[in-house]
């Protein structure tokens, strides 16, 4: 039988945690379901920073302007307003529930507690015009998940179900074919979100939660690339399960690529912050000479996308598997107290960066696009809202300036939350008019070698078809390998039992394609979307986004 609840939150970044919290002191009745620990997101791996206009030499303008830049030509202005004005507040906000950014040294206790005392460290990262974001060391996305996860487990409204995966999300139209049959569904009412079929990983069963809202809050999709700097649960499931069930998601083909990951044979994508070319970085190649002026005015503190970019030329063209990041010019004891985490990582590879160069290359770090939704957070879809890296604001545009996505998770995190109170007040969805899972004829698979053949096999045709340069005959080769894999997935779905390892498989295949689909509509380059067969922009028409729906249900 189903539980029901005000809001199910299915992932738990920033944008969840915030969500979980503003509607938690609205009284409502929260479910939070995890596929890992409650702070294993990609929020808590963050390095650099939160973007934020703190001081009065900073202005919602310039930030605003620094934003339009990166997101060429692609960007919502309204949005992108929004999310820039709301910034400060936002910032407030943590640090009410409890988060601490560091703080300059020289100012005193009250001046700490002034507006304009700048009493916060800001730093500058590639693509801002000043310092203006806010971290904790540089370990910034540890320090808020710590202060999230503290103020949302002390509250009794707030139910949190680790080491659930979400399977589907369940919709009135959904629900209707489960009943009768798809070939018996009637013509399309609202197709309403009621919940979701979550796989209890301890049990094996597969649960049915029932809300009046559903936030998506599920994170990125790096995972569908050979190298990321994400950790293991950035599978793509939000996007995947919200395409799924009809809603529209746009964009898919802006995969922002970090330019610095370090590159060692044991390391397992270790992110390099921007933060580090912020503070006086040189990019060099291996014999030593500095590159970057060739490519921007802004060298080493170009957006990321360029930065990018040149380094995969750099490589192609030397044939050197990475380059240096050079900090060697910078205090020794600063480097250390600045970066401690990143400075102790180096060490344990053998790699001091107060007197020798990192070895980095770039590896896939965030989806620019995802399920479309508008200024409160609300997507195609009535009562499913969706925050952070799952969704498409349009606040990145073509390319996301670094240090703007925490901002923008947090910010329609707390808006969504306002805006779903015109749910709360309506009847919740009737329990016993849903279906419980049904298991059908399937059984423990005893060929896992599906799993991991195709998971492998997505990731490397994705990193050198799809990756930070492409051709139409790589995206049409990935094209073709998608759709054969697709049909192999779809049908071990239907006959083994349902794994987390199984639904990721799923979600990364299809989202997978949705990138593939979406590179092929775009026939320019423009921000992280670069085609070797349209190097230039579209200047004939006006700039749009690649807008993908499913009409059918799956």
């Amino acid at each position: 039988m189903a539980r029901v609840f005000d809001d199910l939150i299915i992932g738990s970044g920033i944008g969840a945690l915030s969500y979980a919290l503003t509607a938690s002191d609205q009284g409502r009745d929260v479910l939070i379901v995890t596929k890992r620990a409650l702070n294993e997101a990609n929020t808590r791996y963050a390095q650099g920073g939160i973007a934020a206009v703190m001081r009065s030499e900073d202005s919602f303008d310039d930030h605003v302007q620094d934003t339009l830049r990166a997101g060429a030509g692609l960007c919502r202005r309204e949005v992108v307003d929004l999310v820039v004005s709301e910034g400060p507040r936002a910032i407030e906000r943590l640090v009410e529930l409890g988060i601490r950014f560091d703080k300059t040294g020289d100012v005193t206790a009250a001046q700490a507690d002034a507006e304009e005392s700048g009493a916060y460290d800001l730093t500058r990262e590639g693509g801002h015009s000043h310092r203006r974001v806010l971290h904790s060391g540089d370990i910034t996305g540890a320090e808020i998940m710590r202060g999230l996860e503290a103020a949302v487990r002390s509250r009794s409204n707030i139910t949190v179900l680790e080491e659930h995966c979400a399977v589907d999300l369940l919709t009135t139209r959904k629900v209707e074919g489960l009943r009768t049959g798809p070939a018996h569904r009637p013509p399309a009412a609202e197709n309403r979100c009621l919940g979701a079929y979550v796989l209890d990983e301890t049990t094996g069963q597969v649960k049915t939660f029932l809300a009046k809202v559903t936030l998506l809050a599920t994170g990125g999709a790096g995972k569908v690339y050979l190298y990321t700097s994400n950790p293991d649960v950035a599978t793509g499931d939000g996007i995947a399960m919200a395409y799924r069930v009809g809603a529209e998601v746009a964009n898919l083909e802006f995969i922002q690529f970090h330019p610095t990951c370090l590159f060692h044979p044991k390391a397992k994508s270790f992110l390099i912050s921007e933060a580090l070319r912020g503070e006086g970085g040189i990019l060099r190649r291996m014999d030593g000479t500095r590159f970057m002026e060739a490519y921007h005015p802004m060298k080493e503190l170009a957006p990321r996308d360029i930065v990018a970019r040149a380094i995969d030329t750099e490589l192609k063209r030397t044939g050197d598997d990475h380059v240096q990041l050079d900090m060697t010019h910078e205090d020794p004891d600063f480097l250390a107290k600045r970066f401690p985490s990143i400075h102790e990582t180096c060490m344990s590879f053998g790699v001091d960066m107060r007197t020798q160069p990192i070895p980095v290359v770039p590896a896939a770090h965030y989806v620019c696009g995802g399920v479309r939704t508008d200024l409160d957070g609300e997507s195609t879809i009535p009562g499913l809202y969706v925050a952070g890296e799952a969704a498409c604001t349009g606040l990145h545009g073509a390319n996301r300036l670094a240090s703007n996505s925490l901002l923008e998770a947090t910010v329609f995190g707390f808006r969504a939350a306002h805006a779903s109170r015109k749910y709360i007040e309506q009847p919740a969805p009737d329990a016993s008019a849903v279906p419980d899972w049904d298991t059908g004829n399937a059984v423990p698979s005893d060929e896992r070698v599906v799993i991991t053949q195709n998971w492998d096999e997505i990731r490397r045709f994705m990193w050198n078809y799809v990756g930070i340069v492409r051709t139409n005959r790589r995206l049409q080769r990935a094209q073709r390998r998608i759709e054969t894999i697709r049909e192999e997935v779809r049908e071990f779905y239907w006959y083994a039992t349902v794994t987390r390892d199984l639904l990721e498989l799923r979600n990364i295949t299809t989202v997978a394609e949705l990138i593939v689909n979406c590179a092929l509509k775009r026939r320019e380059s423009r921000g992280l979307h670069y085609n070797a067969d349209y190097p230039d922009l579209n200047k004939n028409d006006a700039p749009s986004d690649t807008i993908l729906v499913r009409r059918a249900l799956v």
